[in-house]
């Protein structure tokens, strides 16, 4: 496995997320502007595991494509020309889910921005399960202050 780039406590200068939504928890490479890989630690106690589904835990897909969305966020923000704004979440296009994420999974997250203007931006994503891909889908980012 690659070495961690930033940590959780960097990720949190980079982007307002935190605890209980922060869902990404290192960053292994980083082009800022252009590709990020990071990592998500899928623990037991997580708070939605409890209701989702107490019988058979299973990482919401929404909650996938979220985690997603916040390593692209790291990817735009951690560029000069954005630091200190905030990127939104605009759209999901083609999501699919091909793997279920349960406790104990490290989900591996990576963003590629095909396109990133002034003010919105757009990547491909995929969260994978060591070579198995999890989820894979085109988020629209939107910037602002």
């Amino acid at each position: 496995m690659n070495e961690i780039l930033l940590t959780k406590q960097q990720i949190m200068d980079i982007i307002p997320h935190r605890d209980p939504f922060l869902l990404i928890d290192e960053v292994l490479e980083l082009e800022a502007g252009r590709r990020v890989l990071a990592v998500k630690h899928v623990r037991a106690d997580e708070y939605y595991f409890r209701g989702h589904f107490p019988q058979e835990k299973v990482m919401p897909g929404v909650l996938i494509v979220e985690a997603l969305a916040q390593a692209g966020a790291v990817a735009i923000l951690s560029m000069d020309a954005y630091r200190g704004k905030i990127a939104y979440f605009g759209g999901i296009k083609d999501a699919k889910f091909r793997e279920k994420v349960v406790p104990g999974d490290v989900l591996t997250l990576e963003v590629t921005l095909e396109r990133l203007r002034s003010r919105a931006g757009t990547g491909v994503a995929t969260a994978k399960l060591g070579e198995k891909t999890a989820c894979r889908c085109e988020i629209l980012f939107a910037i602002g202050d």
